[in-house]
C-alpha cells in the first residue's frame, strides 16, 4: 500500500504540473515522469533516510519518493523562495540536503560522477570512522549510457567497491531518438559485464519486481560488496517535455505501454490479493488530490525568489 500511495502521489503531482505549466505558472523546460513511477517508487522505497539519491532533469517524482514535501517541490517549480532550492533551481535542479537528495541535473550524465562521489564519501567514512554505510541510488536514462561518464564511473565503482546502485530508466527514447538506433548493444545491462559489475534487467512497469531487485542491490551495497546496475524497462506516457508535441512515437507503441500502467497493475493485484478494496483506493486518490491542491495553494501564496545573487556569494565576513 505504501508503494501504491507513492506512485499515485507521483502521477497526480505530474498531472497537476502539466495544468500549471499550460496556465503559465511554470516556466522553462518541465519534463514529466508519467508512466515511470514504478522505477522511482520501487528503488527509492528500498532505501533508508540516510541513503542518497541522484536524479536527472526528470526529477520531481524522485524527490517526492525521497520524502521532499510536495509543497516544497511545487513552490520550487513556481520559482518561489519556499521551494526546496529556494526558487533558484526550477524543474531541473531540485535539491534537498535534509533528504539527501543530491539534485536534478539538466545535462545527461552530469549526476553520475556526483553520485559516485557520494558513494565514495560513504565508504570512506565507514572505513575510517565505522560510520553506517549509506547507499547512493543514481538514476539516468538509456541515452546517457552512450556517454563517457557512464563508463568511467562504472569502472571506478567496481574498482573501489562503492556502495552505489546505477538505475537505468530505459524508457526506449532519448528525446526523439529510439534506443535501438543509438547504441550497438541494446541490452544495457549487458554493458555492465565488461566491468565485472553485477546487473539485472527488470520490468520497470512492475513496482513489486523493481522493489525486490532494488532491495537485493541495497543489501549488497550496504554490506560493502560493491555496486549493482539495474536496467528497468519502462516508458514515458508524455512527450520528452511539456514543449514536445510527441509526434515521433507510434500511437500503437504508446497504446501497448499505456495498457501496462504500473499504477493500474498494482491496484488490480492488491484487490485480487484482498489487501484492499476499490473504495479504499479511491479514498487514497482523493486524499492525494487534496494534498497536491494544498501544495499549489502554498506555492501560489509564497514569496517570489527575486534576488538572483542571494546564496551565490558568501558574506564578506564569513571567514574573518
Amino acid at each position: 500500500m505504501k508503494l501504491y500511495k507513492d506512485m499515485v502521489l507521483g502521477r497526480k503531482f505530474e498531472d497537476q504540473c502539466a495544468q500549471m505549466y499550460y496556465r503559465g505558472k511554470m516556466f522553462g523546460f518541465v519534463h514529466l515522469y508519467n508512466g515511470q513511477e514504478a522505477v522511482s517508487t520501487g528503488v527509492i522505497k528500498a532505501l533508508s533516510n540516510e541513503d542518497y539519491v541522484c536524479s536527472t532533469y526528470r526529477d520531481h517524482v524522485h524527490a517526492l519518493s525521497k520524502g521532499v514535501s510536495p509543497k516544497q517541490v511545487m513552490a520550487e517549480l513556481f520559482g518561489k523562495q519556499t521551494g526546496c532550492s529556494k526558487g533558484r533551481g526550477g524543474s531541473m535542479h531540485l535539491f534537498s540536503a535534509p533528504h539527501r537528495f543530491l539534485g536534478g541535473f539538466a545535462f545527461i550524465g552530469e549526476g553520475i560522477p556526483i553520485a559516485l562521489g557520494a558513494a565514495f564519501s560513504s565508504l570512506y567514512q565507514h572505513s575510517l570512522w565505522n560510520e553506517p554505510m549509506s547507499v547512493t541510488a543514481c538514476f539516468f536514462g538509456d541515452g546517457t549510457t552512450n556517454n563517457g561518464q557512464f563508463y568511467e564511473c562504472l569502472n571506478m565503482a567496481v574498482l573501489w567497491k562503492l556502495p552505489i546502485i546505477f538505475v537505468v530508466e530505459n524508457n526506449q527514447w532519448a528525446i526523439g531518438m529510439a534506443h535501438h538506433r543509438s547504441t550497438s548493444e541494446v541490452e544495457i545491462h549487458e554493458k555492465a559485464k565488461t566491468f565485472g559489475l553485477p546487473a539485472a534487467e527488470v520490468d520497470g512497469m512492475d513496482v513489486l519486481a523493481v522493489h525486490e531487485v532494488a532491495k537485493q542491490a541495497v543489501e549488497r551495497a550496504r554490506s560493502a560488496k560493491g555496486p549493482t546496475l539495474i536496467e528497468a524497462l519502462t516508458y514515458r506516457f508524455r512527450g520528452h517535455s511539456l514543449a514536445d508535441p510527441d509526434e515521433l512515437r507510434a500511437k500503437q507503441q504508446k497504446a501497448i505501454w499505456m495498457a501496462r500502467d504500473p499504477i493500474t497493475q498494482l491496484a488490480s493485484w492488491l484487490i485480487e490479493q484482498q489487501m484492499t478494496t476499490q473504495a479504499e483506493l479511491q479514498q487514497i486518490h482523493q486524499e492525494i488530490e487534496s494534498l497536491i491542491e494544498e501544495a499549489v495553494q502554498f506555492a501560489q501564496s509564497s514569496e517570489e525568489a527575486t534576488d538572483l545573487y542571494q546564496y551565490v556569494y558568501a558574506k564578506e565576513n564569513l571567514y574573518v
